[in-house]
C-alpha cells in the first residue's frame, strides 16, 4: 500500500511496510498524524543504517510562554540534545507589543518571518541604532549589546543564538535588574529620590503591551557619539540570489553583513521536484528552520550510518559537523528554509564539484563509475539541482 496514497481525498492509514515486503502492520496504539508527517521515519529508505541521533524537533512540540503583548517558544539542547552550537526562539509580538530592553551573553541573529517591527540598540561607545524591519530582513546584535524589539503590527520572527545551551528566559533584562537592586542604590545612581522608583516592576517583564510607536524619524535620538559604525540590520531578500535549475540561494555572512561575526546563513528555495544537492559544510554544524513546504533530508555520518527525516514548516533540523546530506522537496509547493551556522563565513563542499575537479582516473576507479556518470560532472557548483526526467517526487520506498 502506498503510504502517501489518497482514496477519494482521504489519506489512507500508513503502515510500516516497505514495497519489498519488509515490515508489517502497526495495529496497536499510535499517533497517525505523526506517522503521516514522518513517512520516511515510519518506512525508512533501504539505505538508512546505523545509529544517528534525532536531528529534528518542531516548535509545535515546545511550551509557549504567553504574555500580554506576545508569545515565545524555544528549541535548545534540552529539546534537541544534538544541537550544541545553536539555539532558536520563535517569537510573536502584537502591534505595540514590546520585547523589553535587555541583553544577552550570546549573539542574537534574527530573521523576520512576517509583519514589521522596530529595533533599537546602543553599543559600548554610546553610539545608538534604530531601524524598522520587515519580512525577509535580518538583525544581529553582538554579545552584551543592549537592545529592544517592538511590533509595529502583528509580527513573528526567528531568533538564533550561538550557543545551544541558551534560554531566552535567563537573559539580562532592565526590569529584572531594577527589581533586584535596592532603591537607595537606584536613587544614588540616577540622582533622584527613592520615591521615583515606587512603580517599577517587581519581576522581569519580558514581553508587555505598549503603544504603537510613531514614525521612525519621530523616535530617533541623536547621540553625541554618533550612530553605530556597522549596521545591525540586513535586507536578505533584497540580495541578488544565486539561481540554478530547481531553485535559488541567498548567502549572508560577515562578508556582506559585517557585524555578523558569529552567525552565517543562507535562505534556500527548492522547487517541487528539485533538491539541495549532496554536500557538506567544513566550518560547523548546520541548524535549519523550515519556512514553507515539505522536505526530507538524509544525513550520512560515516562508518555505514545514515538516517532520513521529514520536515515541514515550523520544524527545526540539524546536521552534525561535516556530515554529508541533501534535502529533497517532497511536496507540491516550493520549499523555503534557512541554513544557519555558528561561523563568520558560509562554506559548503559540493560532492559533484569535488568529483569534477579531481583527476578522472581516481574518481572512476574509486567508484567504478560509468562514462555516463563521469560526463555528467560539473566544475561549477549548483546548490539546488533539478534535471528534466530525473526530478524527485514522492513514491514508494
Amino acid at each position: 500500500m502506498d503510504k502517501r496514497a489518497t482514496d477519494q481525498g482521504v489519506q489512507k492509514l500508513p503502515q510500516p511496510i516497505r514495497s519489498d515486503g519488509a515490515g508489517t502492520i502497526d495495529a496497536g496504539p499510535r499517533n497517525v498524524i505523526r506517522d503521516l508527517q514522518n513517512p520516511d521515519m515510519l518506512v525508512p529508505p533501504k539505505t538508512d543504517a546505523g545509529l544517528v541521533p534525532n536531528l529534528k524537533f518542531s516548535f509545535s512540540d515546545t511550551s509557549m510562554k504567553l504574555n500580554h503583548g506576545g508569545w515565545s517558544r524555544e528549541i535548545t539542547v534540552r529539546e534537541l540534545p544534538v544541537s550544541t552550537t545553536i539555539a532558536g526562539v520563535n517569537m510573536s509580538l502584537t502591534a505595540g507589543g514590546v520585547r523589553e530592553l535587555h541583553w544577552h551573553q550570546e549573539a542574537e541573529w534574527s530573521y523576520m518571518i512576517l509583519g514589521r517591527a522596530r529595533i533599537t540598540a546602543v553599543d559600548q561607545n554610546g553610539r545608538n541604532f534604530i531601524a524598522d524591519v520587515g519580512p525577509g530582513d535580518l538583525w544581529y546584535f553582538p554579545p552584551g549589546i543592549p537592545h529592544s524589539i517592538q511590533g509595529l503590527e502583528q509580527c513573528e520572527f526567528l531568533l538564533v543564538f550561538d550557543d545551544g545551551n541558551f534560554t531566552d528566559l535567563s537573559t539580562l533584562s532592565i526590569s529584572d535588574w531594577f527589581a533586584h537592586t535596592p532603591k537607595d542604590v537606584l536613587s544614588a545612581n540616577f540622582g533622584v529620590p527613592e520615591s521615583a522608583f515606587d512603580s517599577i516592576p517587581k519581576d522581569q517583564v519580558y514581553i508587555y503591551q505598549g503603544e504603537v510607536p510613531g514614525p521612525l524619524e519621530s523616535q530617533k535620538i541623536q547621540s553625541p557619539y554618533g550612530e553605530v559604525p556597522l549596521t545591525f540590520k540586513h535586507e536578505l531578500l533584497k540580495q541578488k540570489p544565486l539561481i540554478t535549475p530547481g531553485g535559488s540561494v541567498r548567502i549572508v555572512d560577515s562578508s556582506n553583513f559585517p557585524i555578523s561575526k558569529t552567525i552565517a546563513a543562507a535562505i534556500v528555495e527548492v522547487e517541487p521536484g528539485a533538491m539541495r544537492e549532496l554536500h557538506w559544510h567544513p566550518n560547523n554544524a548546520e541548524w535549519q528552520y523550515y519556512l514553507t513546504g515539505k522536505g526530507r533530508m538524509t544525513v550520512f555520518t560515516g562508518n555505514g550510518t545514515a538516517r532520513t527525516f521529514d520536515y515541514q514548516a515550523g520544524d527545526v533540523g540539524y546536521v552534525p559537523f561535516a556530515a554529508g546530506h541533501y534535502i529533497q522537496n517532497t511536496g507540491s509547493e516550493t520549499l523555503w528554509y534557512l541554513e544557519i551556522f555558528k561561523s563568520d563565513r558560509f562554506a559548503d563542499l559540493s560532492l559533484n564539484q569535488w568529483m569534477a575537479l579531481t583527476p578522472e582516473q581516481i574518481v572512476q576507479s574509486n567508484l567504478n563509475a560509468t562514462r555516463e556518470l563521469m560526463n555528467s560532472l560539473r566544475k561549477e557548483k549548483w546548490p539546488v539541482v533539478k534535471y528534466p526526467g530525473f526530478s524527485y517526487y514522492p513514491k514508494n520506498n
